[in-house]
């Protein structure tokens, strides 16, 4: 297995093999002898759950009853029919939402979740579910949000007016939990938030967009060229921290619908060549991903990305959690930047862009709401002291 080595345990091993991008027949091959030693099925469970890929382990499994314990067997095919009775659940959900903004003649794209499911898997069971992800245009936020609590679907963090009118333009989404759960639904005007400096320019996405079967009903999602960018800085700004998301990566970047050269233009455009190249590598190394000759082709030769794939693999791999308000978070964010001028435009942003936790630390009216950015400047200063 690329990627693997004498230092992984046997669970590692299994689980990689598992959810690798090759053969059904290569899988068993490699995972059959490792249930000649002793499997730690808790750990092997429990470290899948974490990374959502249970639906896959248990797909890898299928067909080797007779090598594994029953109590195991009947967890995983619970833990698959759990998942298959909430993605059911949620498909109900994002339909009759859909219906209803449809009806108001609003457009919005549902991604990542069940589109990108059917898109990569082709069967909206074998990803971990989560919640819906739908993709609007900023301007419409207000209009869908008095829609969806007509569903029952309320704001999990409410935001005044005014601040409602700064996140629009800092922030990237808004949460609204439902009668199935908090953080149900998750309405997003941009990919990321504006400090991370990679500004995808969302009218192109949805005149790119495609139509995908989802639950039989059929749905706009971005593209294949576009889902692979999203999922690449999706990806990069949790460190790739859960394999599902290099599961998602290796088979959408070997879909025959690639554009590789559009793909290669694009991500030299937004200015993540970088992060684009270090999640191939990824999904290479621990998951057998075949990396397409014309990929190759399209990204420029770039001596950092093979260092920073070894150290991001062995962050994976240790099962150690980022923190995403350190320094070295954010130096690593800077590094997955190849251009100078978007390291200063995420330092620039990041240091001068209030969000949430501002107002909740101050509360300000509204004339004097440009002063967050002292707030903003007070706490990241105090935050280098403790540092």
């Amino acid at each position: 297995m690329p990627g693997t080595g004498p230092t992984l345990d046997s669970e590692w091993t299994f689980l990689l093999a598992a959810c690798s991008a090759i053969s059904r027949e290569e899988k068993l091959g490699r995972m059959r002898p490792l249930l000649v030693e002793s499997i730690r099925w808790k750990l092997l469970f429990a470290r899948a759950d974490r990374h959502g890929l249970l639906p896959l382990l248990y797909q890898a499994i299928s067909g080797m009853e007779d090598a594994v314990p029953s109590d195991e067997m009947l967890y995983l095919n619970q833990s698959y029919q759990t998942n298959l009775h909430k993605s059911l659940l949620l498909s109900r959900e994002l339909i009759r939402i859909l219906d209803c903004l449809s009806a108001l003649g609003t457009e919005v794209m549902p991604y990542k979740g069940l589109a990108l499911a059917e898109i990569a898997y082709g069967d909206i069971a074998l990803r971990q579910s989560g919640d819906i992800d739908l993709l609007i245009h900023d301007e419409d936020l207000p209009s869908i949000r008095d829609a969806v609590r007509e569903l029952g679907y309320t704001p999990h963090a409410p935001l005044s007016e005014n601040e409602e009118r700064a996140y629009l333009k800092s922030g990237y989404e808004c949460a609204f939990d439902g009668a199935a759960g908090p953080n149900l639904l998750e309405l997003q005007w941009a990919i990321q938030p504006t400090f991370y400096a990679v500004d995808f320019e969302m009218n192109g996405l949805f005149k790119r967009a495609v139509t995908v079967p989802v639950a039989g009903q059929p749905m706009k999602t971005p593209s294949s060229s576009d889902l692979f960018l999203i999922l690449s800085v999706h990806a990069a700004k949790h460190v790739w921290g859960r394999l599902v998301w290099l599961c998602d990566l290796a088979r959408v970047m070997n879909l025959e619908t690639l554009d590789w050269n559009w793909i290669g233009a694009q991500a030299r455009d937004l200015g993540i060549a970088r992060i684009a190249r270090v999640s191939m590598l990824l999904a290479n190394r621990l998951l057998g991903a075949a990396i397409p000759v014309a990929a190759q082709e399209a990204f420029a030769e770039d001596p950092e990305v093979v260092m920073m794939s070894q150290e991001i693999k062995s962050h994976i791999l240790s099962e150690s959690a980022y923190d995403v308000e350190s320094l070295s978070y954010f130096r690593l964010m800077i590094r997955l930047r190849e251009r100078r001028a978007d390291r200063f435009r995420f330092l620039h942003r990041l240091v001068f862009t209030p969000g949430p936790s501002e107002w909740k630390e101050v509360h300000l009216p509204g004339p004097l709401f440009p002063l967050y950015r002292l707030v903003r400047l007070t706490r990241l200063a105090a935050r280098l002291v403790r540092a």
